[in-house]
């Protein structure tokens, strides 16, 4: 069976967009010079738009495209268009460049795309020589944030229904799994991952933040049910309290990352 796309929901992704927005400013921080003047940039899986606009404010003459596949986040992020900056519908499981650019950057995208390994060869493709091909994805599948999500989404009460809509765990390769790649397709490569420890505050904010992303597939499944939605997020929330226990200050979610940057040869 196929899962059926998740609905996105901009306000509550939002709701955390001072933490979501760091990992794209330190995967931005390590972006060469690009070659092109003035620049052609893409951002893949642009969402709401609002990391999109960093771009413009790196390169001021440059012209930027933003895509996603969700109506909901290009309804949002074409609010931040102006004479440089677009955005623009596009499917990353099959879309393909069309043009010459000379940056292609995602941010926490890429572990939507299955299969975006095989998709590299013709990314790098599009990018004019001396290029670049930067992406950070999230690389904590093992946390607990995840793992009770998938206990509780296979087990007896759920799995019938939302075993199709959970994330695989092979949706995010191992850092040198990306290395070897990009490195056997001509790249200077630098990969690495960081761990945030993101201070959240408010009533369960562990789980409010994963109804802006990872939870996204089982609150699309149980759309039309909302008796049962309700009692799963409920038992969730409940684990999740569990696992992540509020301090005095707020409640800290550690989250690793995983970041990229290829450069294509000059």
């Amino acid at each position: 069976m196929t899962a059926t796309p998740p609905v996105w929901d901009p306000a509550q992704y939002l709701r955390h967009a001072g933490h979501r927005a760091r990992p794209f400013t330190d995967l931005l921080a390590r972006v060469p010079d690009l070659p092109g003047d003035p620049p052609r940039v893409a951002d893949l899986g642009c969402g709401p738009g609002t990391v999109t606009t960093l771009l413009t404010a790196r390169w001021p003459t440059a012209r930027v495209t933003g895509y996603d596949n969700s109506p909901q986040m290009l309804a949002d992020a074409r609010a931040h268009a102006g004479p440089r900056l677009d955005f623009r519908h596009a499917d990353l499981t099959t879309w393909t460049p069309d043009e010459t650019y000379d940056l292609l950057i995602s941010n926490a995208a890429l572990q939507w795309v299955p299969g975006h390994l095989d998709a590299l060869p013709a990314w790098l493709d599009g990018l004019a020589p001396g290029g670049t091909l930067a992406f950070q994805v999230p690389h904590n599948l093992d946390a607990p944030l995840h793992t009770l999500l998938r206990r509780l989404g296979t087990g007896p009460r759920w799995g019938a229904r939302l075993a199709d809509a959970l994330r695989p765990t092979d949706s995010v390769h191992a850092p040198g799994v990306y290395l070897d790649r990009l490195a056997r397709l001509g790249c200077a490569t630098d990969v690495w991952t960081t761990t945030y420890h993101h201070v959240l505050t408010g009533e369960d904010p562990v789980l409010d933040w994963i109804k802006g992303t990872g939870l996204r597939p089982v609150l699309t499944a149980l759309a039309d049910d909302p008796e049962a939605r309700d009692a799963f997020v409920a038992e969730y929330r409940d684990l999740l309290r569990a696992a992540y226990p509020p301090a005095p200050y707020g409640t800290v979610l550690p989250f690793r990352r995983l970041f990229a940057v290829a450069r294509t040869a000059d």
